[in-house]
């Protein structure tokens, strides 16, 4: 058995009494993948009052106490993998890059390739370190189907820079989404504080306890009557996690394709599903931050990558 981490306790609640052992813990703790927990409950690391219990099919009781041992992560060798990268800027500290929709960032369980971090690997010769073998050069990140802008640090002293920028907000973010719904206003400042989900662990809801402030803006663009849809113009103030995504759903304007958070498919024509490509219509298109080390203002905008503008263009036409 590997060096334990973190110990989490957990109680079954009435709703998910009956669940599977491994569903249960996968949704009450969403920071691991399913897949993932069901190999730590195999080798060992799950005890259910006190009891090791091994076996993942294993039902699980109101009121029982699971309890899930979280070992030190064991070291990924991260290759390089020949995956194509859009670079759009590049020098001897940075590089900005636009990630397609699809592309996971960095290497986890259940995602140890095909990822950012694998085609960083492959086309930059050093990348910063502080990040750890599993995330060199990450200073911020993308949800694998959001598309978007980001920079990606090439020594550690640009990364511990790029870092301080977005903790203490320096940075500019700028998003267009398409989304389910009209807004009744042509702005807002949506401040409502953002924490995971009290029941799917894998999800992020607007509450009040166990929470972190979270702020986002948000521009009424362009309508789309005909199928009730919206373009939006957002610029996010803090970087929880899915802010966006969990904001405009909170206030019944899910994004498209987005159905983790409320879009459902037949709320729109079959031929906008067709273009979807189970991306969702979010991007990061706009990203502005100070240079790590000549300290000047840099901003990069984007044309809007497929399948947004394809589902974009539909939209414009459509009766």
């Amino acid at each position: 058995m590997r060096k334990i981490k973190e110990e989490v306790n957990l109680t079954v609640s009435s709703e998910l009494s009956g669940k599977r052992l491994d569903l249960f813990l996968s949704i009450s703790y969403g920071e691991l993948s399913r897949s993932y927990i069901k190999k730590l409950i195999e080798e060992g690391y799950v005890f259910v009052e006190g009891k090791l219990s091994n076996k993942p099919s294993r039902k699980v009781r109101e009121g029982e106490r699971v309890s899930l041992l979280i070992p030190e992560p064991e070291s990924l060798e991260v290759q390089p993998q020949n995956i194509p990268l859009e670079v759009i800027y590049e020098d001897k500290d940075i590089l900005v890059v636009i990630k397609p929709c699809g592309l996971v960032v960095h290497p986890s369980p259940g995602y140890t390739t095909g990822t950012l971090v694998n085609a960083l690997l492959y086309h930059v010769k050093s990348l910063s370190s502080i990040g750890g073998v599993e995330r060199p050069g990450i200073v911020h990140r993308l949800d694998k189907d959001t598309a978007g802008l980001m920079v990606v640090a090439k020594n550690d002293e640009a990364h511990r820079s790029l870092v301080t920028q977005f903790q203490e907000r320096k940075t500019e973010k700028f998003y267009m989404a398409l989304v389910k719904g009209i807004p009744s206003q042509r702005y807002a400042l949506i401040n409502l504080p953002i924490g995971r989900h009290p029941v799917d662990r894998k999800r992020f809801a607007v509450r009040q306890e166990q929470s972190k402030e979270a702020i986002t803006e948000f521009w009424l663009e362009e309508v789309f009557h005909s199928v009730g849809a919206s373009l939006l113009k957002l610029k996010i103030h803090t970087g929880r996690t899915h802010q966006i995504r969990v904001h405009l759903s909170s206030m019944g304007l899910p994004i498209l394709g987005d159905i983790t958070y409320g879009f459902k498919r037949n709320s729109v024509p079959k031929e906008v599903n067709l273009m979807l490509e189970d991306c969702n219509m979010l991007v990061a298109y706009k990203l502005g931050f100070y240079h790590p080390s000549a300290g000047k203002w840099l901003s990069f905008e984007i044309e809007l990558p497929s399948p947004f503008k394809d589902v974009l263009g539909y939209l414009r036409k459509y009766k």
